[in-house]
């Protein structure tokens, strides 16, 4: 399956279900706050590991938020949360990159795994907003971004 979006590639071998979708959000935290611990000790490096584990762990909670919601206008707003946040994990991984305050190695699969997410969370809030009839879709995100048009 393509996402048009953003254009990445998403293997669909295995549904995305709420309780796969909780696991993987919940293992980007995890594996982001190991990430931040092995940061050096510099001023630089805890400015941008407190704020990566703020949206990272914010991801998580506010998709398990998103879950309990009581109408899909609830859900819909909760999951724009979870997009805004998810963008931001991928922005502070990205900005951690460029300044090379961690291995390249270390941050592609945190990388791909927010962007992953970060698409099949835009495709359930069009999915949520088509509502029960056809044609009643609204095709923009949550969120406004240029470079995803």
């Amino acid at each position: 399956m393509r996402i048009s979006d953003c254009g990445l590639r998403i293997d669909m071998a295995s549904p995305v279900t709420r309780d796969v979708l909780q696991r993987r959000m919940r293992k980007l935290a995890v594996d982001t706050i190991r990430l931040t611990d092995e940061l050096p000790r510099t001023r630089a490096a805890d400015v941008i590991g407190r704020q990566l584990v703020r949206s990272a762990t914010s991801v998580a909670a506010n998709y398990r938020s998103a879950c309990r919601a009581r109408s899909r206008r609830d859900f819909i707003a909760k999951m724009g949360i979870v997009e805004e946040e998810t963008d931001e994990t991928a922005f502070w991984l990205e900005l951690l990159d460029e300044c090379c305050l961690a291995p390249t190695a270390r941050l592609a699969p945190l990388s791909r795994e927010a962007g992953e997410l970060l698409a099949i969370t835009v495709a359930s809030i069009r999915t949520a907003r088509m509502g029960r009839g056809v044609g009643r879709a609204n095709p923009q995100s949550a969120i406004r971004n240029p470079q995803c048009s």
